[in-house]
């Protein structure tokens, strides 16, 4: 924060006070910032007309290009220069600030879903002068995360053994060090700091000018990364629209208007989506590459550090599709993943898993209004309960009338697939 407020114009709140010391009087870390005028967007963006919400997607569009303007010499999280931190680990920087580890929640294991990791960082997290030894950080990650002691009673269907996601991440290894050799890659993977969740509740705009940005908040896990790690997210202001399917499991986003969505509703989201676009597009020089490339060749990247987390059908479908597009996508070289039929075949099946577990996730999330882990506010908890119990009645019984006809779905395996711990 106080790096930004002294490189360019953001409406950033002003620190009055700070302390990193848990050993401090009051007995933990933190951080006393300024009161922010205005109202969250999220609040008022259903009552913004459609000029407001492209005007205001531009300005937002504006904010991200002045972050992405600035230069750094390494990927990994900025410091002041005399942090407590060892001396190999710092990376000389501007005048009083360094380049240090990475403090992303991806390196530090901060996610409560996953209790059994929380609080162990990852072996490697940087920082990292160049890409190789960027990917290497992920790649140790993603080791890091794999159970010390047999799982194998409670993985999921398509989860695949310890064994399966070592073999994964290696070959992941090889094929992004031949990835990082394509100068296409390397121009799309400059440092760059952006907000890491540059989403409607952590903006501020004015009460009577809803296109006057007046606060951006929730700057804790900004970090250096390559720019093909910003340059495809979507913030949520900008983002189409997804409605789900007559079918319980029909979900995602496409290009054309869904059915039953308001015309009016998917015209002003994708005028803000050509906005943001645009911008991006023209206007951030580093985001520019990797935007105007096919993003299957940035996927690996993003997701071999989660191969436990996601599966190993979801990193192995990465890796086939990798292979099968290797000429297409113009990489040179033979891909050093090049796999068998039989392998693609049992893939095919795994990945089935895979979606009926991601797609019973979406309707779950949009059915209960909740997060990923199942979170609710507590006023609505009861309510929840309820539609959840109800939910998962219905999905076991479409197993029962499933396993009966002799199909895939058995209600052992449905029970597995559901992603929320209550049942």
């Amino acid at each position: 924060m106080t790096y930004l407020q002294t490189k360019v114009s953001l409406p950033i709140p002003k620190v009055l006070d700070w302390n990193d010391d848990p050993s401090n009087p009051i007995g933990s870390e933190y951080i006393i910032q300024e009161h922010v005028i205005g109202v969250q967007l999220h609040q008022i963006w259903p009552k913004m007309n459609s000029e407001q919400h492209m005007l205001c997607t531009k300005m937002l569009s504006l904010e991200m290009k002045k972050m992405a303007s600035l230069d750094f010499p390494a990927y990994g999280s900025l410091y002041f220069s005399d942090a407590p931190i060892d001396t190999n680990v710092k990376i000389p920087f501007e005048r009083g600030f360094c380049i240090g580890p990475n403090y992303s929640p991806i390196f530090w294991n901060r996610n409560p879903a996953d209790l059994e990791l929380y609080g162990g960082p990852s072996p490697n997290c940087g920082p990292w002068k160049d890409l190789t030894s960027y990917c290497l950080g992920l790649i140790e990650t993603g080791f890091s995360r794999l159970p010390k002691e047999d799982t194998s009673h409670k993985l999921l269907p398509h989860q695949g053994s310890v064994q399966d996601h070592i073999r994964l991440l290696k070959i992941s290894q090889e094929v992004m060090q031949k990835l990082v050799e394509d100068k296409r890659i390397q121009d799309a993977a400059t440092p760059t700091l952006l907000h890491p969740d540059f989403h409607m509740r952590n903006i501020f705009v004015s009460a009577e000018e809803p296109t006057l940005i007046t606060g951006l908040i929730d700057w804790q896990s900004t970090c250096i990364e390559p720019a093909f790690i910003y340059a495809n997210q979507t913030p949520d202001f900008a983002a189409l629209p997804e409605e789900p399917g007559e079918d319980m499991f029909e979900s995602g986003q496409s290009e054309q208007k869904p059915p039953g969505c308001k015309e009016r509703e998917w015209k002003d989201a994708s005028i803000c989506y050509q906005t943001y676009d645009v911008c991006m597009k023209g206007l951030a020089p580093k985001l520019r590459p990797a935007r105007l490339l096919d993003p299957s060749l940035f996927r690996l990247f993003q997701y071999c550090h989660t191969t436990w987390r996601d599966s190993a059908a979801a990193v192995h479908r990465e890796l086939i599709e990798l292979a099968a597009r290797w000429t297409e996508l113009d990489l040179q070289g033979a891909c050093p993943f090049s796999p068998t039929e039989m392998e693609v075949k049992e893939h095919a099946r795994d990945y089935e898993d895979f979606e009926t577990f991601q797609k019973l996730k979406l309707w779950l999330k949009r059915s209960l209004h909740t997060n990923s882990d199942g979170w609710v506010p507590n006023d609505k908890w009861d309510v929840a309960r309820d539609a959840h119990r109800a939910a998962y009645e219905e999905w076991i019984q479409t197993a029962r009338e499933s396993e009966s006809r002799g199909e895939g779905l058995t209600v052992a395996k449905a029970d597995k697939l559901w992603p929320f711990d209550a049942r």
